[in-house]
């Protein structure tokens, strides 16, 4: 198997040499350049052809914005990771960077110790590394059919929308909202894997984009028609009943899956609240959060929608599910929408 040939962006050398240390104990990764700036990685890339890009957000001359889409008009599918400091200028330009087409995005460690912060960027960047190439490669995709026959049967109008993402996820949720329509009758949670301050830019973003009223939840908020609340960051949301209608409760439980929020924690309360009247989109992400939630939905006999595997970024958490008999559709992302809005009854967009 041809090894993943990785281009390395950041004007620091340090940075430089702790991401290089972070790769290589994985035989399948092979550093096959550097760059101080985002000129010279634009350069890089046309010389290198690398399978993909770890990119620095803060650098000069060019920063990674820039870069970026510099990249995507000589690369359109060049996978390119983002490396972010957490903080909030960082958190503002990797939201920017999603939505101009970077693959994913990892956080420096906020340590001096140089030998922990190359163990956790390892652990943060082999998975995402080996998903976006290594296995990306092996796939052939198939686009699907859009919903037809009993995976679309009609049962109890929706009473809410549950939506699980991952990586990807951001550009996914804004083409399915701007999709729905500002008319949408239909409140939506949506569990989306992202740190703190990362969610709340997130759900200001999406608002501007679709129209929606889009905000990051607190504690006790209604679910309301045509609102859509997203799990903050490093918090779990769970919905309830309550004053006859329907609300989220956050919490800080132990992590499922390695993740908080947690796509599962979420669906398996949506199950329990809503029954028949959930239903539940699992939209691109990498790993198997939402699994054994849409299993209780499913025993809820709720409805499970799944987006494709040719319009994933990464084909896991969608396609475990679907592997596991627990999609009543597979639906490719331009057609989610659409298929949406038939299932509460109102049409097109």
């Amino acid at each position: 198997m041809p090894r993943t040939r990785i281009l390395i962006v950041d004007d620091s050398v340090v940075a430089r040499q702790m991401v290089a240390d972070a790769l290589a104990e994985e035989p399948q990764f092979e550093v096959v350049g550097t760059a101080r700036n985002g000129r010279v990685a634009v350069e890089k890339v046309a010389q290198l052809a690398p399978d993909l890009v770890l990119l620095d957000v803060e650098m000069p001359e060019m920063d990674g914005l820039t870069a970026l889409t510099e990249i995507r008009r000589v690369a359109p599918h060049l996978p390119v990771i983002m490396l972010s400091a957490y903080t909030t200028h960082g958190a503002e330009v990797t939201v920017d960077a999603l939505a101009r087409g970077a693959s994913d995005y990892v956080t420096k460690p906020d340590t001096d110790d140089l030998a922990a912060a190359v163990v956790a960027l390892r652990a943060e960047l082999t998975p995402r590394i080996w998903q976006l190439c290594v296995l990306g490669e092996r796939r052939r995709p198939r686009r699907a059919a859009a919903a037809t026959g009993p995976a679309a049967a009609r049962g109890q109008r929706p009473e809410l929308i549950a939506i699980g993402a991952s990586t990807g996820g951001p550009n996914a949720l804004r083409e399915l909202l701007v999709g729905l329509g500002r008319d949408f009758p239909v409140p939506l949670v949506i569990a989306q894997h992202m740190p703190p301050m990362f969610t709340r830019l997130l759900a200001q973003r999406l608002a501007i984009e679709s129209g929606l009223q889009v905000r990051e939840a607190v504690g006790s908020d209604a679910l309301v028609p045509g609102v859509v609340l997203l799990a903050p960051g490093d918090h779990h949301m769970v919905v309830v009943r309550a004053n006859a209608g329907l609300a989220v409760l956050l919490h800080q439980g132990p992590t499922e899956n390695s993740c908080r929020p947690s796509v599962d924690v979420l669906f398996r309360s949506v199950a329990e609240t809503c029954g028949e009247g959930a239903l539940a989109l699992v939209l691109t992400g990498m790993g198997q959060d939402g699994v054994a939630g849409c299993g209780r939905i499913r025993e809820a006999r709720g409805r499970v929608l799944v987006q494709d595997e040719s319009t994933s970024v990464v084909w896991g958490m969608p396609g475990l599910v679907a592997q596991a008999g627990l999609a009543h559709a597979v639906v490719p992302l331009d057609e989610m929408a659409r298929e949406v809005r038939r299932l509460v009854g109102r049409g097109p967009a």
